[in-house]
């Protein structure tokens, strides 16, 4: 590794760590011939993972993409700029099952679903452009279907009563 400041090529690692993402690794280091300490971050090398866009065409998969469709979803929210990272490296590690090609469609959809877990707001945001509702009934009839489901993951009363008994 090329040290940063003096770019001499002599380091030690003095720590090592797994990041929440299992595809990333932080390693503190120590330049030999600087003594400056610097950080670096490893992850999976990329394959020329293609993305099938729905009408039939080709382009080459892009983390960058999907980070700024969801950071446009959750601007002005109470969502971190590391909450957001940690959404993009589960899809990315997600979408290692993939050999040569993934659908657009399946990217958008975990999307949507990381999103609807952490915030509605976020959800709504990025469903109305991934959709792509050409009209508020369509915005509507999602809403509906959203609170519906919503309302299913709720625990019922009686549930909800045995839980707090016992």
């Amino acid at each position: 590794m090329r040290c940063p400041f003096c770019n001499g090529f002599n380091d030690q690692v003095l720590d090592t760590r797994q990041m929440d993402d299992v595809s990333v690794i932080r390693r503190r280091r120590e330049c030999l011939d600087c003594n400056k300490r610097y950080t670096t971050y490893e992850r999976l090398e990329e394959t020329s993972l293609m993305v099938v866009k729905s009408d039939q065409r080709r382009e080459p998969f892009n983390r960058q993409k999907i980070r700024e469709g969801i950071v446009r979803a959750c601007e002005k929210r109470p969502i971190s700029s590391d909450a957001i990272e940690k959404i993009v490296n589960e899809i990315e590690f997600e979408l290692q099952d993939y050999v040569m090609e993934v659908p657009s469609k399946i990217i958008g959809e975990k999307v949507l679903r990381k999103l609807g877990d952490m915030d509605l707001i976020a959800y709504i945001r990025f469903s109305s452009v991934y959709h792509q509702f050409d009209t508020i009934d369509t915005f509507i009839e999602e809403l509906k279907k959203l609170k519906k489901e919503r309302l299913r993951k709720l625990p019922k009363p009686s549930q909800a009563r045995m839980q707090n008994t016992g």
